[in-house]
């Protein structure tokens, strides 16, 4: 066993893309002792092969931090076998293998497959704290397989932050045309349908139900109750997270603005790229944008998991709850935890 003093402590922040989770890391990721890394499921490819930007504007080859990570993890990016990393990610990161990797136990060759894609992601969190002298790495990479591969880690103190945000405003979301900045081919976003977005919110979200019932420490928070209370939500998840964070520290956000600093995400929505002054709103263009047809179809695709994380108002004459729907579950950030110091 690995001695838990020598583990790397690691915030993964999950759930289905346009949740907020990049808005999320960057107010975290502000605090002393906390270094967001972006998305690393995206390192491999996008920035080592494709050497992309990183969020301090410089390419990824060229981002001193990086190159220095590198350095500590593997001797230099160049020793690292892309493919190979590709390939375990096809074996074992995947949602379709999300039964496997939650079983109590794993057969060895499985067992060997994932602790080696594992590895990976350890070297450049230990790295990364070290040179950093972070008490707390954040990765946003929101995937829950790849949550339930890092439970198998040794080296890793694992702790999720699950985003949640309301299934018509995330489908809504991802219908938008929205441009990769740091994709030298002037990329675009993915897009879904609002029924495959739907599909997808919903096998994220019970993913990471199902992972806080295989002992691993999940805290649930709601995007519209982020923005609600920015200041309060930060402080209660920095608490829970390890994370120091003291009245003076968190200074920088007030009840509907937040000032960022620079980072070194690694990957990631473009809103990474932002420095100075934010505004903080609710994104609820969907109330009035979308199309009616496609609100029905989400809501109906959605409707237990929008009951149970209390996203069906009865003020909502589309969608007003009924008595066979589950009953709201509190939101984890509601929970009482120390005050700041």
């Amino acid at each position: 066993m690995t001695d838990p003093a020598a583990r790397t402590t690691v915030l993964f922040i999950g759930g289905l893309g346009r949740s907020g989770t990049t808005l999320l890391e960057r107010l975290l990721g502000q605090l002393p002792g906390a270094l967001p890394l972006g998305e690393v499921t995206h390192l491999w490819e996008r920035d080592i092969r494709d050497d992309e930007s990183c969020a301090c504007g410089s390419a990824f080859s060229a981002c001193e931090f990086w190159q220095r990570i590198g350095t500590t993890a593997f001797g230099g990016w160049d020793g690292i076998d892309i493919e190979r990393v590709s390939h375990l990610r096809a074996t074992v990161d995947r949602t379709r293998h999300i039964p496997v990797l939650a079983a109590k136990e794993l057969k060895k060759p499985q067992l060997d497959l994932v602790r080696e894609y594992a590895w990976y992601y350890h070297r450049v969190y230990a790295a990364a704290a070290a040179d950093a002298r972070a008490g707390v790495v954040i990765d946003s990479s929101k995937h829950a397989s790849l949550a339930y591969v890092l439970r198998w880690c040794e080296e890793i103190n694992l702790k999720v932050l699950h985003v949640v945000r309301d299934a018509r405003g995330v489908a809504h979301s991802w219908t938008k045309k929205v441009n990769r900045p740091e994709s030298r081919e002037q990329d675009q976003m993915t897009r879904y349908s609002p029924a495959r977005a739907a599909m997808l919110w919903n096998a994220q979200n019970a993913a990471f139900g199902l992972l806080r019932r295989r002992g691993v420490e999940v805290r649930r928070v709601r995007y519209e109750k982020l923005l609600s209370d920015p200041r309060g939500v930060v402080s209660r998840l920095a608490n829970w997270a390890g994370i120091p964070a003291t009245e003076s520290q968190l200074r920088y956000i007030g009840d509907d603005y937040a000032d960022l600093g620079p980072s070194h995400s690694a990957a990631g929505n473009p809103m990474r790229f932002t420095v100075g002054r934010i505004p903080l709103r609710h994104d609820d263009a969907w109330i009035d944008d979308m199309a009616s047809s496609h609100r029905r179809i989400v809501s109906t695709l959605t409707r237990p998991l929008l009951g149970r994380y209390g996203y069906l108002s009865i003020e909502d004459p589309q969608d007003p709850p009924t008595a066979a729907d589950p009953q709201p579950q509190p939101d984890d950030t509601s929970m009482k935890a120390k005050s700041p110091q």
